[in-house]
């Protein structure tokens, strides 16, 4: 990350964020009037982390539109391409009016985040004049709110979507923020897509891992007992059902893993498929150092294999088969039983990141 200066109206500094690589596609930030960038910190960082070059700015003191309006469209003549801006609560009272002139000129797309309702913006028509792809997300930082005028407004949009992030759908302070990362991404990927990364053969296996971290998976929690019968288990997903006739199952597991040993051993094997309930579960079972099993509620399946409790699926498996593959070997089971529970939602990861399932 580095600090860069933009001039502003009347040559006032701006100060700036800069975070991640130059020839990815940009997006601006464009906080509240009267907050400072450190408001959009933690969704930079995940933009960057998405592939994203993101510009994090500061507005100048002022309580007035004028002068904001004039310093936004001067930032967007000094960037070297077209951004998607990004604007949080009346920061989307600057944005608009800065792009309802030649919007298409100056930025790719905007994103406006809890804006309130802006009773001047819909008697002047200002929606309709907005001809770029633009986004609406409501309940991004604070419960959603709606209104007529405000409908009326996201209804002129010529370009125009809506999302809608339901008090019903979270569970924690931080799916409020992965929710609003979700709906940006989703936007920037239909809008401004980046080119397309590349791996080959004895090139970086950061980038293949990359690759592969395309294909969204479950998490599940692999667990068996040791030579001495105490438990033991490890997160993993890469997990995939093989057979229904003989009723076959695998798992992948890193050799390197602490628990690697145990399960190479064991003659039966647990998978627990998490629920979106059991995300500190997960990450409890992938640290390391840790007493994996202390205050988790587990019970011996009939085999005796650990089966975590509140799990969405439990599969009990008798060892098949085990095969070496590179840095990992496969494990094959036969699934001698299965309790699971349907009206559970997964705990799911994509890319580097916990997701969770979202309904069109």
């Amino acid at each position: 990350m580095s600090l860069i200066e933009y001039k502003g109206f009347g040559g006032v500094p701006l100060s700036a964020d800069m975070l991640g690589d130059e020839n990815d596609p940009p997006v601006l930030l464009i906080p509240e009037i009267g907050q400072s960038r450190a408001a959009w910190r933690d969704v930079a960082e995940a933009l960057v982390l998405s592939g994203r070059r993101v510009v994090n700015l500061d507005l100048r003191d002022a309580d007035q539109l004028a002068p904001h309006i004039e310093d936004l469209r001067a930032v967007l003549a000094q960037m070297g391409s077209r951004p998607v801006v990004v604007a949080a609560g009346n920061g989307g009272w600057i944005a608009t009016r800065a792009l309802a002139i030649d919007g298409t000129h100056l930025a790719a797309g905007l994103v406006l985040v809890d804006m309130p309702v802006d009773e001047e913006a819909i008697a002047d028509g200002l929606a309709a004049r907005l001809a770029l792809p633009a986004l609406v997300v409501r309940g991004g930082f604070s419960p959603a709110q709606s209104g007529t005028a405000s409908d009326a407004f996201n209804a002129a949009l010529p370009i125009g979507q809506i999302a809608d992030i339901n008090e019903c759908d979270l569970e924690l302070a931080s799916d409020r923020k992965e929710a609003l990362l979700g709906q940006l991404l989703e936007f920037l990927e239909l809008r401004q897509p980046r080119d397309a990364m590349e791996f080959k053969a004895g090139s970086d296996p950061r980038t293949l891992r990359d690759a592969m971290g395309c294909f969204a998976t479950g998490i599940t929690i692999v667990t068996a007992l040791d030579a001495a019968g105490s438990p033991v288990g490890l997160t993993a997903n890469s997990f995939t059902s093989v057979s229904l006739d003989p009723p076959l199952l695998l798992v992948c597991i890193a050799n390197t893993a602490g628990t690697a040993p145990a399960l190479r051993e064991a003659g039966h094997f647990g998978v627990n498929v998490l629920q979106i309930g059991q995300q500190p579960t997960s990450n409890r079972f992938a640290a390391k150092g840790e007493d994996r099993f202390a205050n988790q509620p587990w019970a011996p399946g009939q085999t005796g294999v650990p089966l975590l409790g509140s799990s969405l699926v439990s599969f009990e498996c008798e060892r098949e088969s085990l095969h070496e593959a590179g840095d990992h070997f496969i494990l094959i089971g036969r699934v001698v039983r299965a309790q699971f529970e349907p009206h559970r939602d997964p705990l799911l990861y994509f890319r580097g990141k916990y997701r969770r399932l979202h309904f069109a």
